[in-house]
C-alpha cells in the first residue's frame, strides 16, 4: 500500500487587496478515444491526414445520413470508467446539443447530458511529501468532437477542416475538489497516466487528443468547508470556464491569472459574470469568449436516430477482468517487490513503457541497482538526446546483462559506465564488450597484493601519514586502481591496503 495522507494539502490562498481568498477548481477533460474509426461513422481518426480526407457522409451532415454507434468506443469508455473506480451505467442515452459552428456541419453535437455511460468515480492525485488528494469524478460521457476552423491561411477567408468532426471524445467531469493550480496540473497528469495505462487515450496534448476546460472560482476561507457540508454551491463564487487548455504550464498560469482577475472584480464591488474565457499565453491574461450557456440554451433532447444504449453486466465484467495493472498498483508493487523508494517507483511508473522496460531489466537482477541504472544512466542519456524509451539503443536485455556483470564482480561500477557508453553508441552486447576490450575486473588477490606492496614501498612518507590518519589510506586505493586501469576489485583493494598498513 502507498503511505499517503489523503485530502491533507491546504488550499491555495491568494492575497487580495483587502483580504485572503481560496481557489476552487473543477475540470472537464476531453480525451480522444483511442479507436481507428469515429464514434458514429467508419471514417479514420488518423492525425495529420490531408484536410477533409477523413470525412464520412454522416460527419459532413449530409441529408438522410444516420449515425451508427462504434462498439469499440463504448468498450473503451467502460474500460476508462472501471479504471477510475466509477459506476458503469448499463443504460445510457445520446442527446442532441444544438448550437451552430462552421466546423459542426450537422448543426448539433451528439452527446450525453441526461444519461451518461459512466457515473461517479475518483482519481487519487499525489502531491509529494506523502500527501494526496482524492478528486471525485462526477461523470464521463461520450460525445462527438467538432472540426477545426483555420483563420491564418488567408487574410480574407477562414478554412474548415472536418477531419476531427465526429471523433469520439470522453468528457471526464470532476467535482470542484481541486484547490490550487499545481493540483490541477497534477490531476491532469495523473488522469493522462491512467488513460495511457488503460490504452483508452494516447494523452497527446500537442495533437489535441487530451485537453481541458478549467472552471475557476474564488471563495473566502471557510466557505468551501460549508459547501462540503451542504453541497450548496451558493457558498462558492461564480465560476468562469477557461476553454481548451492543452498545456500543464498554461493550465497553472491561466488559473492564477483568472483568480486574480476575479478577486480584483469582487474587491472593487463588481460581480463576476459566469462566462467562457480563453487564455492568451503571450499576454498572460484571460479574455471573454462568450457568455456561459445553460443546458436549456442548447435545447437538449434525446437523439431520435439513436436508441438508448443498453449493455450487459457480463460484458462489463469481462472488460474489468482484463484490466491491466494501473499506475498506483504498479508503483506499490515496485516498492514492495524491488525495495525501491517512493521517488524511484514514481519515476519508473510515470509512463507504462518505462515501467515495462524497467521490469525487463530487473528480471533476475538487483531491483535497486536496476532502478539506479535505468533512471540515472539510461533516462538521463535519453533525455539529453530528446529520445523516448522506445528509441533507446540499449535494449532491456543488454542493460540487464550489464547489471549482472556488476553483481557477479566481473566489472566494477566505474568500468560499467564505460561499457554502457560503448553499448549505447554501438549496440554491442555488454559481455562481448568486456571480453574483447579486456575490461574484466581483476579479482586475483595475489596480483592486487603485489601492486599494493609496490606502491607502499615507493611511498614511505605517505605510509606514515596514513597510519596517523587512516582516512588517508584511500590515497593508496586510488593509486592501485589507477595502476590497474580501474580493473582491480575495489573491495579487495580496500581490504588488502588496510591489512598491509595495519589499520
Amino acid at each position: 500500500m502507498l503511505d499517503l495522507t489523503y485530502d491533507a494539502p491546504a488550499p491555495k490562498v491568494v492575497a487580495g487587496a483587502t483580504s485572503d481568498w481560496e481557489l476552487v477548481i473543477g475540470l472537464e477533460v476531453h480525451a480522444q478515444v483511442a479507436t481507428k474509426a469515429k464514434l458514429f461513422s467508419g471514417a479514420s481518426t488518423q492525425f495529420g491526414a490531408e484536410p477533409n480526407s477523413n470525412v464520412a457522409f454522416v460527419d459532413a451532415g449530409m441529408p438522410g445520413m444516420l449515425p451508427v454507434i462504434n462498439e469499440g468506443c463504448v468498450a473503451l469508455a467502460v474500460k476508462t470508467g472501471l479504471g477510475l473506480n466509477a459506476q458503469i451505467n448499463l443504460v445510457s442515452a445520446f442527446d442532441r446539443k444544438n448550437y451552430f459552428y462552421p466546423d459542426l456541419p450537422q448543426g448539433y453535437q451528439i452527446s450525453q447530458l441526461y444519461h451518461p455511460i459512466v457515473g461517479e468515480g475518483e482519481v487519487l492525485v499525489e502531491l509529494g511529501n506523502g500527501l494526496a488528494r482524492k478528486v471525485r469524478i462526477e461523470r464521463i460521457h461520450l460525445e462527438q468532437d467538432a472540426g477545426k476552423s483555420i483563420h491564418d491561411m488567408d487574410p480574407t477567408m477562414s478554412f474548415v477542416d472536418l477531419n476531427r468532426t465526429g471523433v469520439a471524445l470522453m468528457e471526464i467531469v470532476s467535482r470542484p475538489d481541486i484547490r490550487g493550480p499545481e493540483e490541477a496540473a497534477a490531476y491532469v497528469l495523473k488522469l493522462r497516466q491512467i488513460l495511457r495505462y488503460l490504452g483508452t487515450c494516447d494523452g497527446n496534448m500537442q495533437n489535441g487528443n487530451l485537453r481541458a476546460d478549467v472552471n475557476v472560482s474564488i471563495c473566502k476561507p471557510g466557505d468551501y468547508e460549508k459547501y462540503q457540508e451542504t453541497q450548496d454551491f451558493s457558498h462558492l463564487g461564480t465560476r468562469c470556464e477557461i476553454k481548451n487548455m492543452n498545456s500543464m504550464r498554461f493550465i497553472q498560469q491561466a488559473i492564477m491569472v483568472e483568480a486574480e482577475r476575479q478577486i480584483a472584480l469582487v474587491e472593487d464591488g463588481k460581480e463576476v459574470v459566469q462566462e467562457t474565457r480563453l487564455y492568451d499565453p503571450d499576454k498572460n491574461e484571460t479574455r471573454s469568449m462568450r457568455s456561459k450557456e445553460e443546458a436549456h440554451d442548447y435545447r437538449y433532447f434525446p437523439d431520435p436516430d439513436l436508441l438508448p444504449l443498453e449493455i450487459e453486466q457480463e460484458w462489463v465484467d469481462d472488460i474489468k477482468a482484463a484490466l491491466p495493472e494501473l499506475p498506483d498498483q504498479k508503483k506499490a508493487r515496485f516498492i514492495s517487490d524491488f525495495g525501491l523508494s517512493d521517488y524511484d517507483a514514481s519515476v519508473l511508473t510515470a509512463e507504462v513503457a518505462n515501467a515495462e522496460y524497467f521490469e525487463r531489466v530487473a528480471d533476475g537482477q538487483d531491483g535497486k541497482l536496476a532502478a539506479n541504472w535505468v533512471i540515472n544512466e539510461l533516462f538521463g542519456r535519453l533525455k539529453k538526446e530528446d529520445h523516448s524509451i522506445e528509441e533507446s539503443p540499449v535494449s532491456a536485455a543488454q542493460l540487464g546483462a550489464l547489471i549482472g556483470l556488476i553483481k557477479s564482480g566481473d566489472i566494477s561500477g566505474k568500468i560499467a559506465k564505460d561499457v554502457f557508453e560503448i553499448c549505447y553508441t554501438t549496440g554491442r552486447d555488454p559481455a562481448e564488450i568486456v571480453e574483447t576490450e579486456g575490461m574484466k575486473q581483476v579479482t586475483d588477490t595475489g596480483a592486487i597484493e603485489a601492486e599494493v606492496d609496490k606502491i607502499i614501498a615507493e611511498n614511505p612518507a605517505q605510509v606514515e601519514k596514513a597510519k596517523a590518519n587512516p582516512k588517508l589510506a584511500g590515497w593508496f586505493v586510488g593509486q592501485v586502481m589507477k595502476a590497474t586501469g580501474g580493473k582491480a576489485n575495489p573491495a579487495a583493494v580496500n581490504q588488502i591496503v588496510s591489512a598491509k598498513l595495519g589499520l
